[in-house]
């Protein structure tokens, strides 16, 4: 096959994987809007479904989670306390840790927006065989963990498999790095923190 070919073809493969990612989270936002109406970003949900898999994290791993400014965690978790859908303590053990744990609100507004975008999405996805979407999983993963090791610092990236959580990380495998944010419970997930706002 000609370079230029395989060149453009390349480019499509990235295309269309950057569209499919867009466009489901467009509509997990749409699912979002449609439970909390503009009460909670989508930062703000992740840091739900976060504190959902298990409790007990200083701000530096929310921050990592969220890949933002510790700051910048600290603020996202105050404005969930402060609209009542988060619990927030110190560690008996460790002064320095936060305990984080759902209210019975927030839970019912996480609950509520799962069911939607578990609907949205087998409506999507439904036409497609195990088989198939096995298959697309795997040759995706397959892709990701050659970026990853090309330049042979796949233990500096983290994959930030966002809130999928998934049980299978491609990162951990390849690299053989624990995540330092779900490692608790086996949960896995992460990022690098940045100075960004979360809203």
């Amino acid at each position: 096959m000609a370079a230029k070919t395989r060149a453009r073809l390349i480019q499509d493969v990235l295309g269309s994987a950057y569209i499919l990612s867009s466009a489901v989270n467009d509509l997990m936002e749409t699912r979002l809007h449609a439970v909390t109406g503009e009460q909670l970003t989508f930062s703000q949900l992740k840091l739900l479904k976060l504190v959902s898999r298990t409790d007990s994290y200083n701000i530096s791993q929310v921050a990592a989670f969220l890949t933002v400014s510790t700051a910048a965690a600290s603020k996202a978790v105050d404005r969930l306390v402060r609209r009542g859908l988060l619990i927030r303590s110190e560690a008996e053990d460790d002064r320095r840790a936060v305990e984080l744990s759902l209210t019975s609100e927030g839970r019912r507004m996480l609950e509520e927006y799962e069911k939607l975008t578990v609907i949205a999405l087998d409506e999507i996805f439904g036409g497609y065989s195990p088989e198939d979407l096995r298959g697309a999983a795997e040759l995706l993963d397959r892709l990701s963990v050659n970026v990853l090791t090309h330049d042979g610092e796949s233990a500096e990236v983290c994959y930030r498999c966002g809130i999928y959580f998934r049980d299978k990380c491609l990162l951990r495998a390849v690299s053989g790095r624990e995540c330092h944010v779900f490692s608790r419970e086996g949960a896995r997930g992460g990022g690098n923190g940045d100075e960004s706002e979360v809203k």
